[in-house]
């Protein structure tokens, strides 16, 4: 947590948009809400949110796009294998994209998890029919227009299909190549079974959602 409170601190003074850090503590095991409570006493423009009880990692990315009131959100994992700095990267496409999401250069993963993850983008390729080319969906550095992130859909395995689910509302997607760094906190909870399986299952229901959407353009309001 102080690498992450110092990273997150410095960033916040050199980010080319004003910015705040929203913290979303998913009631895992590591017990890191008092940590960042304290967090976010010690700095005015960080926040959190902490859930009742585990919902898993869609549930906790749904939850700070809804609480975000910027027109921008932008997400990083807690890991710090991406840089905050380089949201740097990916903001001067922001006004003409509605999602802008890093590339992963030479990744830092395993071998194993570099396999899993190339057949996971391949199936998800297929299965949603993706028209955007997207090379590296689950790439934990993404920007978004706060509108688009808070009508996608939640269901768990959504944090997948993010490009797809701006795509399904007619928005457009830019990538950008970014530095990725050896894991040096936490523990990857993903194997080669729920990063195969996990991806097939969620690329179905994101079908049978692309076959049902409909999707509206209102042309004026006296609201």
């Amino acid at each position: 947590m102080p690498r992450l409170e110092k990273t997150m601190a410095e960033y916040l003074q050199k980010a080319d948009l004003k910015s705040c850090v929203i913290f979303v503590d998913d009631k895992s095991s590591d017990s890191s809400l008092s940590l960042i409570k304290d967090c976010c006493k010690r700095n005015e423009n960080m926040f959190y949110i902490s859930f009742e009880k585990n919902m898993g990692l869609s549930a906790a990315l749904k939850a700070g796009f809804d609480a975000t009131q910027s027109k921008y959100v932008g997400y990083i994992d807690a890991d710090l294998q991406t840089d905050p700095m380089e949201f740097n990267l990916l903001i001067p496409f922001v006004e003409e994209y509605q999602l802008v999401t890093g590339i992963r250069a030479n990744r830092k993963d395993t071998r194993v998890k570099k396999i899993s993850s190339k057949l996971g983008n391949g199936y998800r390729r297929i299965l949603t029919g993706d028209d955007q080319n997207i090379k590296d969906s689950g790439c934990p550095l993404k920007i978004m227009h706060t509108e688009y992130a808070k009508r996608m859909p939640l269901f768990t395995g959504m944090h997948r299909l993010f490009p797809a689910l701006i795509s399904l509302q007619e928005g457009k997607v830019k990538q950008t190549p970014i530095t990725h760094y050896p894991r040096i906190a936490g523990k990857s909870k993903y194997n080669v079974l729920n990063r195969l399986v996990g991806p097939v299952v969620d690329c179905l229901v994101f079908r049978w959602m692309k076959n049902r959407n409909t999707f509206y353009h209102i042309q004026s309001t006296n609201l």
